[in-house]
């Protein structure tokens, strides 16, 4: 069994000097791995999180300090079977993030798709593939709470929950 911290959209430091306390928590909890959806702002986020777990990143559209480039525009990794993809969400066509982040992951045969980009929490079922937004810890909008993305991977069998707080 696996589990995995998901989140987008920190923009930090603008958004917030630190992660707020519930995000704390649970990285100090048992997290077996972070997924960052893009939208960092600042390499010390980046740094700080792979101090906790092994730590899986994309590019968001507003990363463009020299670091960010090291990031890829798309990531694709399987755990326990699971197949997952992660895209930022902002690239390709489509009327919704949803929709593109689903048509930037279309080939990849992927389980999971994490997005990230418009900061509301989305969960979705699109046939075989599950598509997750964890909406922002750090910028929550127009929001009525903050939020992060759990997921446990136990056997092929993928739970994914939002957390909220304010």
């Amino acid at each position: 069994m696996k589990k995995i911290l998901i989140i987008s959209d920190t923009h930090m430091p603008k958004k917030g000097k630190m992660f707020p306390d519930p995000l704390l928590k649970v990285l100090k909890k048992d997290i077996d791995y972070i997924f960052h959806a893009g939208d960092w702002t600042a390499q010390s986020v980046y740094e700080e999180l792979k101090t906790y777990a092994p730590l899986f990143g994309v590019k968001g559209n507003i990363d463009k300090e020299d670091w960010s480039h090291t990031l890829p525009e798309k990531v694709l990794v399987t755990i326990e079977d699971v197949k997952i993809a992660m895209i930022h969400g902002h690239q390709g066509k489509g009327r919704s993030t949803p929709e593109r982040a689903y048509r930037g992951c279309e080939g990849d045969s992927a389980d999971l798709i994490i997005f990230g980009h418009s900061h509301i929490p989305f969960h979705e079922r699109k046939g075989s593939t599950i598509l997750f937004n964890p909406g922002s810890p750090t910028d929550k909008r127009r929001q009525k709470q903050f939020s992060y993305g759990i997921a446990v991977i136990d056997q092929s069998k993928i739970t994914l929950d939002h957390h909220y707080f304010s």
